[in-house]
């Protein structure tokens, strides 16, 4: 049966046939109220928002299915974090879907404060005819000094550097090598940064030490004559102070797109001409809001299909760099754990994870996570991820544990995991790297997992590989890939065969019936 998934704000019409083309059962119901919304979010398996759909405690606790919650942008105050992470939900946003346009219109601000482009232009729409009244200044040579050097902030560096401007820079997450990179001088301490400034642009999250970060003290050293432009969230600006220093003459103009309380209609700011306030358009491009619903749809889509959803926001944060050296070990763990459930028939009691080789300095919390999801996520008893992962183990009443050797038997890297009765291996080589099993059993092996695969333990002899390709022709079913198992001082051979193909339990019945000295066989779907 298909994944339901309920879009409860509206989105672009390109996310939506995102969502239908990877098959899942898709219901628009935007404008519903809480108490709507609790009402019938128990059948539904993903859930994708926008701003206005308010994800409380209340609605996430009546969503027993509920396995992603994704929110097409980039905040995520309107989601309950705590609460869906303690249910074992994964919430992702689209974190990539608005910076161009950010960048652009922070841009867009810092020109119109400076050659007083709306002040222009309201006074021609007002039959006036003064242009000595809108004297500007030139961006060419004036200091800009970006706060949050992250992806937006990296883009208005790279746009102001075009204008000819000197950037320096303060972000206490920013690598040097990065700023140089960009052609930004950054700083340590931003009272150092605020008396260079010409034009100040912000482009971080609201946080506890982002709030209130600009006050009387701030602004009182800043330059004369500054302009300050703001496209990031509200409360990083005390508006009042802020007030107060435009009346002075200290500020030369702002541009605000984010104010205090919002939706609002009266701030502070109102009463200066030279102050432009927008009502939050910095995202309100037809390109970005495409992005968003297009970029949401994949990683929802992602997450119910068992995959890793690169921006889930309760998860282990993990650099992009990190996750190009070991990010595909995460989705082949978790094919690992699909593996073993259907080999174990049941949730295993323990579970013991080895990274080894290069992978050995890898976070194992995260790599547990996943095992663990591939494992509980087949027996559709709930979503895992690395805050929750030890806690959902314990649930389940599996004992699980990790480790990490420099030794990966010969391999750049591989993760082991065991469980009850079982172990199996894998590494990643090739062009496209994809996950190899390397070892099952303990029996060593060089096979690329199908979506199909039958695995069969028997003790070794003559014949038994054409008599089992024999019964497989008969019913149809062709062989794709196929690798035999041996280990030193054992009779017995472990087959794996990678098959395409109706394979039914008649069929499995026939082929346990007609190998001799079988031990085990097992039909495995990925």
């Amino acid at each position: 049966m298909a994944h339901k998934v309920l879009v409860s704000d509206e989105i672009d019409a390109a996310g939506i046939s995102v969502l239908k083309t990877r098959g899942l059962d898709v219901d628009l119901k935007p404008g519903l109220t809480e108490d709507e919304l609790v009402q019938c979010i128990a059948s539904y398996d993903g859930l994708i928002v926008r701003s206005r759909t308010q994800v409380t405690r209340r609605v996430i606790e009546a969503a027993d299915k509920l396995k992603v919650i994704g929110r097409a942008g980039v905040s995520i105050d309107n989601i309950d974090l705590e609460a869906a992470t303690d249910r074992g939900i994964v919430v992702c946003n689209a974190p990539n879907s608005n910076i161009m346009s950010a960048a652009e219109y922070a841009m867009a601000l810092i020109l119109s404060a400076a050659r007083n482009v709306p002040q222009a232009n309201a006074s021609m729409h007002a039959g006036e005819w003064n242009p000595s009244a809108f004297m500007g200044c030139e961006l060419y040579e004036k200091t800009l000094a970006i706060f949050g050097l992250g992806r937006v902030g990296g883009l208005v560096a790279q746009r102001a550097a075009a204008f000819g401007m000197n950037l320096v820079a303060y972000d206490p997450y920013c690598s040097r090598d990065r700023a140089a990179t960009l052609g930004v001088e950054l700083y340590e301490d931003m009272d150092d940064m605020l008396p260079l400034a010409d034009f100040i642009t912000v482009h971080m999250p609201k946080t506890a030490e982002t709030a209130d970060m600009f006050g009387p003290e701030q602004f009182a050293a800043m330059k004369d004559g500054v302009v300050i432009v703001n496209v990031a969230r509200d409360g990083i600006f005390n508006e009042k102070s802020l007030a107060d220093f435009i009346a002075a003459g200290k500020i030369r103009a702002v541009g605000f797109d984010v104010l205090e309380g919002e939706p609002v209609s009266e701030s502070p700011l109102h009463e200066f001409d030279n102050a432009i306030v927008t009502p939050h358009i910095g995202a309100a491009t037809v390109e970005a809001q495409r992005r968003a619903g297009v970029q949401i749809a994949t990683f929802v889509a992602q997450g119910l299909a068992g995959s890793i959803v690169p921006t889930a926001v309760n998860m282990s944060n993990v650099p992009p760099e990190v996750m190009d050296k070991y990010g595909q070990y995460l989705t082949a763990c978790q094919m690992m754990g699909k593996i073993l459930l259907q080999l174990e028939e049941d949730v295993p009691r323990k579970l013991a994870l080895t990274a080894s080789g290069t992978l050995s300095s890898a976070d194992t919390s995260t790599l547990l996570a996943s095992a663990l999801k591939g494992i509980l996520a087949y027996k559709n008893v709930g979503a895992v991820i690395s805050q929750n992962a030890a806690s959902v183990a314990q649930r389940h009443g599996i004992e699980a544990t990790t480790a990490s050797q420099v030794n990966s038997a010969g391999y750049d890297s591989m993760v082991k995991i065991e469980t009850d009765d079982y172990s199996i291996a894998c590494t990643l080589y090739g062009t496209d790297r994809p996950a190899r099993i390397i070892s099952l059993f303990g029996y060593s092996f060089d096979i690329e997992p199908a979506a199909q695969s039958l695995i069969m333990k028997y003790v070794d002899a003559p014949g038994r590989i054409g008599m089992i390709g024999t019964i497989l022709g008969n019913a149809g079913v062709n062989i794709t890939t196929m690798q035999i198992g041996k280990r030193e001082g054992c009779e017995s051979a472990v087959v794996y065969l990678n098959i395409e193909g109706e394979v039914d339990e008649e069929l499995v019945e026939e082929l346990r019936a007609a190998i001799p000295d079988l031990e085990n066989l097992w039909l495995v779907k990925l």
